[in-house]
């Protein structure tokens, strides 16, 4: 019972509320309260005084805007809506947090200054070396304050004794006088960890092969005898061996110009080793007369001499090193009549690094600058590095392969420009990082058959050597090769010569000695036997004659290479003759193809023969001298070289198209006439037996040079057997094919042989008389038979 009154008089409480209520706010709107009948607005943003500490309806962080009926809430100033909004109601989920201006404006503080973020602003401090231009430690962007670099030079002596203070954007550093230095071989320092003392007793090695001493400018280097600082004091002094220059006898003699530069080479050298002051070169000057110096070498002709190449190089070799110091920054680019000369200079206190390329037309070198520096405990101060290309150097250097490792039957020729590759290190015999040199081809081959190579000039006198190059790419074009040393570089192209076998040359020297016999037995059968006289017989007359003269000049000079212009005369008279034999066995197809194609004048006038046989060849020989006369000859034979090669071999290839053209024709009008109606036989078949031999003699020497043209391979020793058969036994088988199966040529022969032994013998010329009254009326019969066909 006690509760439930106790409900009823909550129940009752209630109501009496709700009506006091509705009677203090009669009709008024949410927001408003009625007072005496009038709806007056409630601020809901008031504070209560009670509860000061009260953060109100909105939140930590607003501020709480009382409006007519209602209020809204914004964030303080610093703080922003997790929103995005800038008013919101108390009833929202928004919050509000700190704007870090630090954040948003990267450069709110300015230059020279950091940015502290705080709740609910921010604020500025200079950095270290810096401070605010009214002296304040913390500003605002609003403030109107930057930050200025503090002179610490101005703060009183603290770098110490001979040092200099360096003002730096917000620090400094002490340098060191000139002539002082550090312990720990920095070249500056802040603060008083360290002290500047004198360079010449903290480094004791500072000259290296000199006495350090210190004068107002710094230290300063006198070197000993022998060595040299190339006039720069201050560095350190290095070996130069003057020896190199001494002058030849034979220079003074031949080239007076290169005895002067050498004489004062050597004069320069002395006096940058020996005096305490030397004079300066002039290095563009000595450059200039360098170049000049070797045109005039090489424009005389090779040296045939592996000496004077060897002395040559190293010469041209030690100049550039010598002058390359006096070269100004950062080099030169040169060129002559026989060089190519690009060379570059670097000067300074520290050693140079990274990567540099040198060129020319026809090689190309890239080295890293370290390497060509060198050790940098002998480092001079600066660094040079040189390319120096030779227009016909090779001439004179081609040969000399006694370094060389050939396998069987290899032999080598130069196929690149010799290069010298010079620089300022002292050591270049073994370098820490090899260097790259490009060749380009003076002859472009498919064939991987390359070498690179350097002038050894401690191999007896001079040779050419692989030792220490590799080949790193080989193209038709070109070829890559990496040497751990510098010196004078080629590439090496290897040929392969056929084998000196003692049966070959047994068999050319039988061969062609039974080849002289009947080929002279030819010339006389075609000569003197005037009942087979007609214009095919003088044909083969002159034929045999070219191939006779050509055969005892081959016998007699085709190894004698002493002397390059006799032997260049016996290789123009071997490329004359042998053309004019081809020329001969035209004339020949081109007579057949007369006789069967034209009725009447089917004979050659002699003047038109002599013209076409020795004429065209004649023509041919001049220009391939006028255009190539270093063709003629080579190192081990007095024959064409490859590069003229063609010279014969074009011609002759082309006289044997012309013949096979005549020789289808002539047949086919051959197999025209036998089908005919009424043929003559008798001489259809002479002429037949013509072409027959005819073709037969242009299969032996076409074939034979045929067989020649590969003698400039590996592994031909087949080919070799068969060009020299060929070669050896040609005049052979011409005596054989129009004499010994010519029927009247036998029938002569046997009347002569018969008469030379009967017990009366007569004189040759009796028995030519003899026989004068049958000669006309053979030869009558031919020609007759020739025209009527």
């Amino acid at each position: 019972m006690a509760g439930r009154w106790k409900l009823l008089i909550l129940a009752l409480y209630l109501c009496l509320i709700m009506g006091q209520s509705d009677l203090l706010n009669p009709g008024c709107r949410e927001g408003f309260n009625g007072v005496e009948n009038t709806c007056t607005d409630i601020d809901e943003c008031e504070v209560d005084p009670d509860y000061p500490d009260d953060v109100g309806p909105c939140g930590e962080d607003t501020a709480c805007h009382n409006t007519m009926g209602s209020f809204y809430c914004r964030c303080d100033d610093g703080f922003s809506s997790s929103t995005g909004a800038l008013n919101f109601s108390a009833g929202t989920s928004a919050t509000c947090k700190d704007i870090n201006e630090c954040f948003e404006d990267k450069d709110i503080c300015g230059l020279n200054a950091k940015c502290f973020n705080a709740i609910p602003h921010y604020s500025c401090i200079c950095d270290n070396g810096f401070i605010s231009t009214t002296g304040m430690e913390r500003f605002v962007h609003g403030d109107n304050v930057t930050c200025k670099d503090i002179n610490e030079c101005q703060e009183g002596d603290i770098c110490g004794q001979n040092a200099a203070c360096v003002n730096t954007p917000g620090s400094f550093h002490c340098v060191c006088n000139a002539g002082f230095g550090l312990q720990s071989g920095r070249s500056n320092f802040s603060g008083s960890q360290e002290q500047c003392e004198d360079i010449c007793m903290i480094d004791r090695t500072i000259c290296e092969n000199g006495t350090c001493h210190r004068g107002a400018s710094g230290h300063y280097c006198a070197c000993h005898a022998g060595f040299t600082n190339y006039g720069n004091k201050g560095s350190r002094c290095t070996a130069l061996n003057c020896d190199v220059f001494k002058v030849m006898n034979n220079l003074q003699e031949k080239f007076p110009d290169a005895h002067d530069l050498m004489m004062q080479l050597e004069k320069s050298c002395l006096n940058l080793t020996e005096s305490e002051n030397p004079t300066e070169l002039d290095g563009e000057d000595i450059l200039k007369r360098l170049l000049s110096v070797i045109d005039k070498l090489l424009s005389g002709g090779a040296f045939n001499d592996n000496r004077k190449v060897s002395t040559f190089l190293n010469l041209v070799e030690n100049t550039l090193k010598l002058i390359a110091a006096f070269i100004k920054p950062p080099g030169t680019k040169r060129s002559s009549t026989h060089t190519e000369l690009e060379l570059l200079v670097e000067k300074g206190e520290d050693l140079p690094k990274g990567a540099v390329t040198l060129s020319s037309k026809q090689a190309r070198l890239d080295i890293q600058l370290e390497t060509a520096a060198g050790d940098p405990s002998y480092y001079p101060g600066f660094t040079t590095v040189s390319l120096l290309s030779y227009a016909n150097l090779e001439d004179s250097a081609d040969g000399f392969f006694t370094g060389m490792k050939p396998q069987a039957n290899q032999g080598f020729e130069l196929n690149s420009k010799v290069v010298t590759a010079s620089v300022s290190n002292r050591n270049t015999s073994h370098l820490k990082e090899p260097v790259r040199l490009t060749f380009y081809h003076l002859k472009q081959t498919d064939k991987n058959n390359h070498t690179c190579v350097f002038w050894d000039s401690s191999e007896e006198g001079g040779s050419w050597s692989p030792r220490g190059c590799t080949v790193v790419e080989s193209e038709p074009k070109y070829t890559v090769c990496s040497c751990n040393h510098l010196s004078s570089f080629a590439v090496l192209m290897a040929l392969y010569d056929i084998e000196d076998k003692f049966e070959l040359q047994l068999i050319t020297w039988v061969g062609l000695a039974l080849s002289l016999i009947c080929l002279f037995i030819c010339i006389l059968t075609f000569s003197l036997i005037r009942s087979i006289k007609s214009p095919r017989t003088t044909i083969h007359l002159h034929l045999c004659i070219c191939l006779f003269i050509a055969t005892v000049i081959f016998l007699a000079g085709i190894s004698r290479t002493e002397s390059r212009v006799g032997c260049a005369v016996v290789a123009g008279l071997l490329h004359f003759f042998y053309l004019a034999a081809f020329c001969w066995m035209c004339l020949e197809g081109i007579q057949l193809f007369r006789m069967v194609v034209l009725v009447f004048n089917t004979n050659f006038k002699t003047l038109y023969m002599l013209a076409g046989g020795y004429g065209v060849p004649a023509v041919i020989v001049g220009i391939s001298a006028l255009a190539n006369a270093e063709g003629y000859g080579t190192k081990k034979h007095c024959w064409l070289n490859l590069e003229l090669i063609w010279g014969f071999f074009g011609p002759a290839c082309i006289i044997i198209v012309v013949n096979i053209f005549f020789f289808l024709i002539t047949v086919w009008k051959l197999a025209q006439k036998f089908s005919s109606l009424n043929p003559d036989f008798d001489n259809l078949q002479k002429i037949k037996a013509f072409t027959i031999t005819a073709v037969a003699q242009l299969t032996l020497l076409g074939t034979m040079w045929i067989f020649g043209c590969f003698q400039f391979e590996e592994g031909t020793i087949v080919m070799s057997y068969l060009f020299t058969i060929f070669g050896s036994f040609q005049g052979v088988m011409l005596f054989v094919m129009h004499c010994l199966f010519s029927k009247q040529v036998r029938e002569e022969y046997g009347h002569i042989l018969s008469k030379c032994c009967a017990p009366w013998k007569k004189s040759y010329s009796n028995i030519s008389y003899s026989h004068t009254s049958k000669a006309p009326a053979s030869k009558s019969n031919q020609d007759t038979g020739e025209s009527r066909i």
